[in-house]
């Protein structure tokens, strides 16, 4: 294949065109934005426009992780192969796109279970971001190929010794690939040197270079979220409920913010309502958005991360000054510094207490989170660690790549303990 036409898709690495022409099962094991995505686009691109009657199901575990591997497909065929994608009525949809030759390509988030996309007969099996799938996903979707013998190409960044995609990287019908982000030649060594430091080792040698790690394990297990992540939205606002809001404030340099609702019916139950991400925002957006949430549930308190690195501390400031939020607003971050506006600090809260208390409300049934993909994602990334310092002392490092759903979320789930202390939580 001549890839100088491919713009955008010109500057390959010798592995994604070693990748792009492997017949078969094929296993990706990749630091991050290293070009999995873009190589397996061209790959089933062309596959579905060079040979008939293709039917490819590319699935994530959420729509928005399955969209991003199909749009780049789409614009890829729009650039190589625009007169082979069929139009009109027949037009590409978010879900499918179809060609004059028969074949298709079908996009879906496969989410906890794969309960939704057990239906299809296909050709070939194309997962992106596999790591934190559970195996009932693998269970609906293998007996896809049977009858077409097609194949399955599985891809992910690692998220510890365990499950099905790490059980593929063990057998031997995969063609397997192993890309590290230092391997790659976009990412500027300057940029991971400050990664590197920013991390721990384990965190780094997942995240970049793509290592199976026995010592990182996941906060929130799959039978965990499949029995707590079980609410619908609720068609309206409860009036005289007690809404707590939990407000995750994005980092310097990202751009997710998330807003999470959850309604405290009792001591020992209590149900989400609501999760809002909103992205590219600016601290007055935050703010904004803060106290419109508030003129609707007319939150009981609002917790605010205000920690090092977040914006938080203009808006929580600013909070603290309007009428409506300054008796509700409680920071809690990873700072020692006053909190609220009574200005003492009664007790220290660690951010694995926060976790804990969410664990705990979920062993124990008090807790129902909303049946959301993106929230089980979040609650899915959520990993932990023991670092251990020279004097041999061991502390635990939570983390993860996608965590910002559910430090909003643990922070809302806070209400349970809320004595109107003054706290700060730090790592």
């Amino acid at each position: 294949m001549d890839y100088n036409i491919l713009k955008p898709w010109e500057s390959l690495d010798t592995w994604q065109k070693n990748y792009i022409e492997t017949e078969g099962n094929c296993f990706l094991l990749c630091g991050r934005q290293v070009g999995k995505t873009t190589a397996m686009s061209i790959k089933f691109g062309t596959r579905a426009a060079t040979r008939e009657n293709r039917t490819i199901l590319m699935i994530a575990f959420t729509e928005r992780q399955a969209y991003n591997l199909f749009f780049k497909t789409l614009m890829f065929l729009e650039t190589k192969y625009p007169n082979m994608i069929k139009r009109g009525i027949n037009k590409p949809t978010k879900h499918e796109i179809q060609l004059r030759n028969g074949s298709r390509i079908l996009c879906y988030a496969a989410g906890l279970s794969g309960e939704g996309i057990r239906t299809y007969t296909i050709t070939d099996l194309v997962i992106d971001e596999a790591a934190p799938m559970s195996r009932e996903v693998f269970i609906s979707v293998s007996p896809m190929l049977s009858v077409t013998g097609g194949t399955m190409d599985i891809s992910s960044t690692p998220r510890g010794k365990e499950g099905y995609f790490y059980e593929c990287s063990k057998r031997d019908d995969f063609t397997k690939f192993y890309v590290s982000a230092e391997d790659c030649p976009r990412h500027k060594k300057e940029f991971l040197e400050q990664e590197k430091q920013a991390m721990s080792k384990l965190e780094y040698a997942q995240e970049y270079l793509a290592v199976f790690l026995d010592e990182l394990k996941r906060v929130f297990s799959d039978e965990w979220i499949s029995k707590v992540c079980v609410l619908k939205r609720r068609a309206n606002i409860r009036k005289g409920a007690d809404y707590f809001l939990g407000v995750d404030i994005a980092r310097m340099g990202e751009d997710e913010c998330s807003f999470e609702i959850v309604d405290r019916i009792s001591r020992d139950r209590v149900e989400q309502v609501e999760s809002i991400v909103k992205k590219k925002r600016l601290t007055t957006d935050t703010e904004r958005d803060i106290l419109d949430l508030e003129k609707l549930y007319s939150f009981r308190s609002i917790y605010l991360d205000a920690g090092s690195g977040t914006l938080g501390v203009s808006i929580l400031d600013h909070l603290l000054e309007e009428s409506q939020t300054k008796n509700k607003v409680v920071a809690i971050n990873n700072r020692e510094r006053v909190l609220d506006r009574d200005g003492d600090q009664k007790k220290k809260l660690l951010k694995e207490d926060l976790y804990n208390n969410l664990v705990r409300l979920g062993e124990k049934k008090e807790i129902k989170l909303l049946d959301d993909d993106e929230l089980k994602l979040s609650l899915a990334s959520v990993q932990y660690e023991y670092i251990i310092k020279a004097n041999r002392a061991s502390t635990l490092r939570i983390f993860g790549n996608y965590t910002h759903i559910a430090e909003g979320l643990i922070r809302a789930a806070w209400c349970v303990k809320d004595k109107r202390l003054n706290i700060y939580c730090r790592y």
